[in-house]
């Protein structure tokens, strides 16, 4: 079984910024196993689906951002899934709009939503794909800037990547080599 998150803000009102990439690549790798998030629990809205006849656990925390590590630690209790069956989605401020990065394991960065899902899970091995919202053009606090919403020229870009990171998640939830997974979504 894998469990795949995406990180986000549960408000309608940040449906459409950067920091809801995640809850929008998960919604892509739902949508393409045909499930829909129907549940809560966990203090998540949570998709099931199966891929390979596996199960596949999909959620969307509905803590805010800065909380996501209770709901990623319950989900993990409840399904018993190891590490290495965890795959966090997430955007990110340290690479360039539109790209994707996938990794085994690192650290939060800058980012307090990865910063609480390790400091509630207590390790960090395990796989994160991350999808860049930096633009060079804007010059606000990062506060702002990833609360802010998608510019219009800029979503298909973003609509691209999110699909890549659900493309991704779903490689590696269905046994895919890890670096193989990586070498064709990372950029």
């Amino acid at each position: 079984m894998y469990l795949i998150v995406g990180l986000g803000n549960p408000e309608e009102k940040y449906a459409k910024t950067f920091h809801n990439m995640g809850f929008l690549a998960a919604g892509d790798a739902a949508a393409a196993l045909g499930a829909k998030f129907k549940k809560k629990e966990c203090e998540a809205s949570v998709a099931e689906g199966y891929l390979k006849g596996e199960k596949v656990i999909i959620a969307r925390p509905v803590t805010y951002m800065n909380a996501s590590g209770r709901a990623v630690k319950q989900l993990i209790a409840k399904y018993k899934v190891s590490p290495k069956e965890l795959v966090v989605i997430y955007d990110d401020y340290d690479l360039p709009k539109g790209h994707v990065r996938i990794r085994p394991s690192g650290s939060a960065g800058t980012h307090n939503g990865m910063r609480s899902v390790i400091a509630e899970l207590g390790f960090t091995d395990f796989a994160r794909i991350r999808i860049g919202i930096r633009d060079e053009e804007i010059k606000v606090p990062l506060i702002d800037y990833v609360l802010s919403e998608v510019k219009k020229e800029d979503y298909e870009l973003f609509t691209a990547a999110c699909q890549r990171a659900a493309e991704a998640a779903l490689s590696l939830a269905s046994g895919e080599d890890f670096e193989r997974v990586m070498t064709r979504y990372n950029g």
